[in-house]
Protein backbone atom coordinates (compact mmCIF):
# COMPACT_ATOMS: atom_id res chain seq x y z
CA UNK A 1 0.00 0.00 0.00
CA UNK A 2 3.22 2.13 0.61
CA UNK A 3 4.01 1.98 -3.54
CA UNK A 4 5.05 5.35 -5.05
CA UNK A 5 4.56 7.17 -1.54
CA UNK A 6 7.24 10.37 -1.68
CA UNK A 7 8.57 11.46 1.89
CA UNK A 8 9.58 15.11 1.98
CA UNK A 9 11.96 14.80 5.43
CA UNK A 10 13.63 18.28 7.28
CA UNK A 11 17.68 16.78 7.22
CA UNK A 12 18.54 19.14 9.03
CA UNK A 13 15.47 19.28 11.66
CA UNK A 14 16.26 18.40 15.17
CA UNK A 15 18.91 17.61 18.04
CA UNK A 16 20.96 14.95 16.37
CA UNK A 17 20.08 15.53 12.24
CA UNK A 18 20.97 14.62 9.63
CA UNK A 19 22.97 11.75 11.06
CA UNK A 20 19.17 10.69 12.81
CA UNK A 21 17.30 11.56 9.91
CA UNK A 22 19.10 9.41 7.69
CA UNK A 23 19.49 6.63 9.62
CA UNK A 24 15.84 6.98 10.14
CA UNK A 25 14.91 6.83 6.71
CA UNK A 26 17.57 3.62 6.10
CA UNK A 27 15.36 1.99 9.12
CA UNK A 28 11.76 2.85 7.40
CA UNK A 29 12.86 1.49 4.53
CA UNK A 30 13.08 -1.93 6.09
CA UNK A 31 9.15 -1.52 6.13
CA UNK A 32 8.61 0.40 3.55
CA UNK A 33 10.84 -0.70 1.15
CA UNK A 34 8.73 1.11 -1.76
CA UNK A 35 8.86 4.55 -0.56
CA UNK A 36 10.96 7.24 -2.05
CA UNK A 37 12.33 9.80 -0.03
CA UNK A 38 13.48 13.67 -0.90
CA UNK A 39 15.91 14.84 1.52
CA UNK A 40 16.77 18.44 2.40
CA UNK A 41 19.32 20.37 3.93
CA UNK A 42 22.91 20.49 3.92
CA UNK A 43 24.68 18.08 0.76
CA UNK A 44 27.82 18.03 1.77
CA UNK A 45 26.93 16.51 5.28
CA UNK A 46 23.72 14.37 4.06
CA UNK A 47 25.58 12.75 1.17
CA UNK A 48 28.67 11.20 3.28
CA UNK A 49 25.95 9.61 5.68
CA UNK A 50 24.05 8.40 2.66
CA UNK A 51 27.14 6.44 1.12
CA UNK A 52 26.97 3.81 4.43
CA UNK A 53 23.30 2.82 3.14
CA UNK A 54 23.12 1.67 -0.82
CA UNK A 55 19.06 0.61 -0.66
CA UNK A 56 18.53 4.28 0.58
CA UNK A 57 20.65 5.64 -2.06
CA UNK A 58 18.75 4.18 -4.37
CA UNK A 59 15.55 5.46 -2.68
CA UNK A 60 16.65 8.83 -2.16
CA UNK A 61 17.14 12.61 -3.73
CA UNK A 62 19.04 14.95 -1.83
CA UNK A 63 18.13 18.77 -2.90
CA UNK A 64 20.51 21.17 -1.36
CA UNK A 65 20.31 24.51 0.91
CA UNK A 66 22.44 25.87 3.24
CA UNK A 67 19.73 26.91 5.40
CA UNK A 68 18.08 25.82 8.62
CA UNK A 69 15.45 26.90 11.41
CA UNK A 70 17.32 27.21 14.58
CA UNK A 71 15.58 25.41 17.35
CA UNK A 72 15.41 29.02 19.42
CA UNK A 73 13.74 30.46 16.15
CA UNK A 74 10.86 32.47 16.91
CA UNK A 75 7.65 31.03 14.71
CA UNK A 76 6.95 34.83 12.90
CA UNK A 77 10.79 35.09 12.27
CA UNK A 78 10.96 31.71 10.55
CA UNK A 79 8.13 32.69 8.22
CA UNK A 80 9.89 35.80 7.13
CA UNK A 81 13.56 34.83 6.74
CA UNK A 82 13.37 30.93 6.21
CA UNK A 83 11.71 30.36 2.90
CA UNK A 84 15.09 28.57 1.72
CA UNK A 85 15.48 26.41 4.87
CA UNK A 86 15.57 23.02 4.95
CA UNK A 87 11.83 22.67 6.98
CA UNK A 88 10.60 25.12 4.14
CA UNK A 89 11.42 23.56 1.36
CA UNK A 90 10.19 20.35 2.50
CA UNK A 91 6.91 22.13 3.31
CA UNK A 92 6.84 23.57 -0.02
CA UNK A 93 7.46 20.06 -1.76
CA UNK A 94 4.00 18.47 -0.61
CA UNK A 95 2.24 22.25 -1.29
CA UNK A 96 3.78 21.54 -4.61
CA UNK A 97 2.17 18.10 -5.07
CA UNK A 98 5.61 17.23 -5.77
CA UNK A 99 5.96 14.45 -2.02
CA UNK A 100 2.71 13.75 -0.26
CA UNK A 101 4.04 13.94 3.36
CA UNK A 102 6.54 15.97 5.15
CA UNK A 103 8.69 14.79 8.47
CA UNK A 104 10.51 17.02 10.50
CA UNK A 105 11.93 16.81 13.94
CA UNK A 106 12.69 20.24 13.86
CA UNK A 107 11.33 23.87 15.47
CA UNK A 108 7.64 23.19 16.60
CA UNK A 109 6.44 26.66 16.59
CA UNK A 110 8.12 27.06 13.07
CA UNK A 111 7.01 24.07 11.54
CA UNK A 112 3.06 24.95 12.87
CA UNK A 113 3.11 28.25 11.64
CA UNK A 114 5.09 27.81 7.87
CA UNK A 115 2.59 24.51 7.49
CA UNK A 116 -0.47 26.29 8.27
CA UNK A 117 0.43 28.98 5.45
CA UNK A 118 1.73 26.96 3.03
CA UNK A 119 -0.58 23.83 3.29
CA UNK A 120 -3.36 25.45 4.49
CA UNK A 121 -6.54 24.30 6.70
CA UNK A 122 -9.18 22.62 5.64
CA UNK A 123 -12.63 24.72 5.88
CA UNK A 124 -14.09 25.09 9.03
CA UNK A 125 -11.14 24.49 10.52
CA UNK A 126 -9.17 27.45 12.12
CA UNK A 127 -6.16 26.03 13.33
CA UNK A 128 -4.59 22.81 13.60
CA UNK A 129 -3.58 20.40 16.23
CA UNK A 130 -0.88 18.19 17.25
CA UNK A 131 -2.15 14.87 17.69
CA UNK A 132 -0.51 11.35 18.68
CA UNK A 133 -1.50 8.12 20.87
CA UNK A 134 -1.27 7.13 24.19
CA UNK A 135 -0.45 3.54 25.43
CA UNK A 136 -3.68 2.75 28.12
CA UNK A 137 -5.39 0.25 29.83
CA UNK A 138 -7.95 -0.46 27.52
CA UNK A 139 -5.40 0.03 23.95
CA UNK A 140 -4.84 3.21 22.75
CA UNK A 141 -6.27 6.57 22.66
CA UNK A 142 -5.56 9.83 20.44
CA UNK A 143 -4.72 12.86 22.54
CA UNK A 144 -4.85 16.59 20.98
CA UNK A 145 -3.41 19.58 21.02
CA UNK A 146 0.14 18.46 22.31
CA UNK A 147 1.42 22.18 22.08
CA UNK A 148 0.71 23.76 18.78
CA UNK A 149 -1.83 26.15 20.23
CA UNK A 150 -1.49 27.32 23.65
CA UNK A 151 -4.19 29.45 24.04
CA UNK A 152 -7.33 28.31 22.75
CA UNK A 153 -11.25 29.11 23.05
CA UNK A 154 -14.12 27.08 22.84
CA UNK A 155 -14.57 26.91 19.27
CA UNK A 156 -11.02 25.81 18.84
CA UNK A 157 -11.49 23.50 21.35
CA UNK A 158 -15.28 22.32 19.59
CA UNK A 159 -12.50 21.40 16.00
CA UNK A 160 -9.96 19.70 18.04
CA UNK A 161 -12.80 17.27 19.17
CA UNK A 162 -14.34 17.06 15.63
CA UNK A 163 -10.41 16.42 14.32
CA UNK A 164 -9.83 14.21 16.93
CA UNK A 165 -13.12 12.14 16.28
CA UNK A 166 -12.64 11.93 12.63
CA UNK A 167 -8.65 10.77 13.59
CA UNK A 168 -10.21 7.80 15.62
CA UNK A 169 -12.62 6.61 12.82
CA UNK A 170 -10.27 6.55 10.58
CA UNK A 171 -7.21 5.64 12.13
CA UNK A 172 -8.08 3.65 15.09
CA UNK A 173 -10.72 2.06 13.67
CA UNK A 174 -13.40 3.14 16.18
CA UNK A 175 -17.24 3.19 14.68
CA UNK A 176 -18.00 5.85 17.23
CA UNK A 177 -15.25 7.19 19.27
CA UNK A 178 -15.80 8.55 22.57
CA UNK A 179 -14.22 12.18 23.58
CA UNK A 180 -13.52 13.41 26.97
CA UNK A 181 -12.44 17.26 27.71
CA UNK A 182 -9.51 17.81 29.97
CA UNK A 183 -10.08 19.41 33.05
CA UNK A 184 -9.13 19.55 36.29
CA UNK A 185 -12.41 18.16 37.85
CA UNK A 186 -15.36 16.23 36.55
CA UNK A 187 -17.70 18.49 37.64
CA UNK A 188 -19.75 20.80 35.18
CA UNK A 189 -18.92 24.09 37.19
CA UNK A 190 -15.40 23.12 36.95
CA UNK A 191 -12.71 24.91 34.65
CA UNK A 192 -12.10 28.06 33.09
CA UNK A 193 -15.09 29.03 30.74
CA UNK A 194 -13.54 27.77 27.14
CA UNK A 195 -13.58 24.85 28.47
CA UNK A 196 -17.18 24.67 29.79
CA UNK A 197 -18.39 26.73 26.68
CA UNK A 198 -16.95 23.94 24.42
CA UNK A 199 -18.50 21.26 26.88
CA UNK A 200 -22.09 22.54 26.42
CA UNK A 201 -21.99 22.56 23.04
CA UNK A 202 -20.48 18.90 22.70
CA UNK A 203 -23.58 17.61 24.79
CA UNK A 204 -26.21 19.70 22.67
CA UNK A 205 -28.20 16.84 21.14
CA UNK A 206 -27.53 18.38 17.65
CA UNK A 207 -23.87 17.53 18.18
CA UNK A 208 -22.97 14.33 16.14
CA UNK A 209 -19.93 13.21 19.12
CA UNK A 210 -20.35 11.18 21.25
CA UNK A 211 -19.21 12.98 24.23
CA UNK A 212 -18.61 11.93 27.74
CA UNK A 213 -17.61 15.00 29.55
CA UNK A 214 -14.89 16.17 31.62
CA UNK A 215 -11.80 13.39 32.31
CA UNK A 216 -9.02 14.65 34.66
CA UNK A 217 -5.38 13.43 34.50
CA UNK A 218 -5.41 9.94 35.29
CA UNK A 219 -8.38 8.92 33.06
CA UNK A 220 -5.30 9.54 30.31
CA UNK A 221 -3.65 6.39 31.38
CA UNK A 222 -7.28 4.71 31.96
CA UNK A 223 -8.78 4.71 29.11
CA UNK A 224 -11.67 6.36 30.34
CA UNK A 225 -12.26 7.72 26.87
CA UNK A 226 -10.90 7.32 23.05
CA UNK A 227 -9.94 11.27 22.43
CA UNK A 228 -8.85 13.18 24.75
CA UNK A 229 -8.92 17.01 24.00
CA UNK A 230 -7.42 19.99 25.68
CA UNK A 231 -5.34 22.85 24.88
CA UNK A 232 -1.61 22.73 23.76
CA UNK A 233 -0.17 24.35 27.10
CA UNK A 234 -1.93 21.38 29.31
CA UNK A 235 -1.28 19.05 26.97
CA UNK A 236 2.14 19.58 25.75
CA UNK A 237 2.96 19.07 30.11
CA UNK A 238 0.86 15.98 29.99
CA UNK A 239 2.81 14.31 27.70
CA UNK A 240 6.06 15.34 28.63
CA UNK A 241 5.04 14.19 32.26
CA UNK A 242 3.77 10.53 30.61
CA UNK A 243 7.03 10.63 29.34
CA UNK A 244 9.03 11.41 31.99
CA UNK A 245 7.35 9.00 34.19
CA UNK A 246 7.41 6.40 31.82
CA UNK A 247 11.98 6.89 32.05
CA UNK A 248 11.62 6.69 35.63
CA UNK A 249 9.15 3.75 36.01
CA UNK A 250 11.67 1.78 34.33
CA UNK A 251 14.57 2.88 35.51
CA UNK A 252 13.17 1.78 39.15
CA UNK A 253 12.46 -1.56 37.63
CA UNK A 254 16.02 -1.79 36.65
CA UNK A 255 17.40 -0.21 39.80
CA UNK A 256 15.23 -2.74 41.76
CA UNK A 257 16.76 -5.81 39.69
CA UNK A 258 20.29 -4.62 40.28
CA UNK A 259 20.30 -3.97 43.97
CA UNK A 260 20.85 -7.35 45.06
CA UNK A 261 21.69 -10.85 43.69
CA UNK A 262 18.52 -12.10 44.15
CA UNK A 263 17.08 -9.37 42.25
CA UNK A 264 19.31 -10.28 39.66
CA UNK A 265 18.55 -13.53 39.41
CA UNK A 266 14.61 -12.48 39.54
CA UNK A 267 15.87 -10.12 36.71
CA UNK A 268 16.86 -13.76 34.37
CA UNK A 269 13.02 -15.26 35.14
CA UNK A 270 11.24 -12.02 34.57
CA UNK A 271 13.15 -10.46 31.64
CA UNK A 272 11.02 -11.01 29.23
CA UNK A 273 7.76 -9.55 31.02
CA UNK A 274 10.58 -6.84 31.97
CA UNK A 275 11.71 -5.98 27.75
CA UNK A 276 7.55 -6.62 26.63
CA UNK A 277 6.85 -3.81 29.41
CA UNK A 278 9.69 -1.60 28.17
CA UNK A 279 8.46 -2.11 24.70
CA UNK A 280 4.97 -1.16 25.42
CA UNK A 281 5.53 1.65 27.04
CA UNK A 282 8.84 2.64 25.12
CA UNK A 283 7.82 6.80 24.02
CA UNK A 284 9.43 6.25 21.19
CA UNK A 285 6.47 3.60 19.71
CA UNK A 286 4.46 6.39 19.78
CA UNK A 287 6.52 9.51 18.43
CA UNK A 288 5.24 10.97 15.44
CA UNK A 289 2.78 14.24 16.20
CA UNK A 290 0.26 14.57 13.43
CA UNK A 291 -0.64 18.30 12.58
CA UNK A 292 -4.65 17.89 12.05
CA UNK A 293 -6.65 20.20 9.98
CA UNK A 294 -3.98 20.66 6.97
CA UNK A 295 -4.75 20.17 3.48
CA UNK A 296 -1.67 18.16 3.22
CA UNK A 297 -0.05 15.65 5.73
CA UNK A 298 2.80 17.16 8.30
CA UNK A 299 4.26 15.07 10.97
CA UNK A 300 6.30 16.32 14.05
CA UNK A 301 8.81 14.42 15.16
CA UNK A 302 10.50 14.59 18.64
CA UNK A 303 13.14 17.40 18.43
CA UNK A 304 15.34 15.03 20.52
CA UNK A 305 14.30 11.85 18.80
CA UNK A 306 16.71 9.11 17.65
CA UNK A 307 17.07 7.25 14.23
CA UNK A 308 14.03 4.71 15.64
CA UNK A 309 12.21 7.36 16.88
CA UNK A 310 12.36 9.09 14.03
CA UNK A 311 11.56 6.08 11.69
CA UNK A 312 8.30 5.36 13.25
CA UNK A 313 7.43 9.48 12.76
CA UNK A 314 7.84 8.74 8.72
CA UNK A 315 5.98 5.37 9.60
CA UNK A 316 2.71 7.85 10.83
CA UNK A 317 3.18 9.77 7.29
CA UNK A 318 3.42 6.58 5.27
CA UNK A 319 0.24 4.89 7.02
CA UNK A 320 -1.87 8.29 6.61
CA UNK A 321 -1.19 8.50 3.19
CA UNK A 322 -1.92 5.02 2.59
CA UNK A 323 -4.64 4.74 4.55
CA UNK A 324 -6.36 7.70 2.69
CA UNK A 325 -6.30 9.54 5.61
CA UNK A 326 -6.84 13.45 3.95
CA UNK A 327 -9.79 12.27 2.07
CA UNK A 328 -11.43 10.99 4.96
CA UNK A 329 -10.93 13.62 7.19
CA UNK A 330 -12.93 15.58 4.18
CA UNK A 331 -15.39 13.37 3.55
CA UNK A 332 -16.16 12.78 7.81
CA UNK A 333 -15.96 16.57 8.16
CA UNK A 334 -18.42 17.25 5.62
CA UNK A 335 -20.91 14.49 7.02
CA UNK A 336 -20.65 17.14 10.47
CA UNK A 337 -20.71 20.15 8.59
CA UNK A 338 -24.25 18.16 7.71
CA UNK A 339 -25.53 17.52 11.07
CA UNK A 340 -24.46 21.49 11.97
CA UNK A 341 -21.52 20.07 14.48
CA UNK A 342 -18.70 22.25 12.79
CA UNK A 343 -18.43 25.93 14.51
CA UNK A 344 -17.81 28.19 11.82
CA UNK A 345 -14.30 29.07 11.58
CA UNK A 346 -12.98 32.77 12.39
CA UNK A 347 -10.69 32.83 9.36
CA UNK A 348 -11.61 31.86 5.75
CA UNK A 349 -10.13 28.80 4.50
CA UNK A 350 -9.58 27.63 1.13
Amino acid sequence: MADGIVIALDAMGGDHAPEMVVRGAHIALKRFPHVHFQLYGAEDKIRPLLAKYKKLSRRATVHHTDEAVSGEAKPSQALRSGRKSSMRLAIDAVAEGRAHCVVSAGNTGALMAMSKVVLRTVPGIDRPAMASYFPTRRGESVMLDLGANVECDADNLVQFALLGDVFARTVLGLVQPVVGLLNVGSEEVKGHEAVREAAARLRDSFSPISFYGFVEGDDIGAGTVDVIVTDGFTGNIALKTAEGTVKLVIEFLRSAFRHSLLGRIGYLFARGAFNRLRGRLDPRRYNGAVFLGLQGIAVKSHGGADALSFANAIAVAVDMKANGFLDKIRDELARLHAHGGVPKAQSAAV
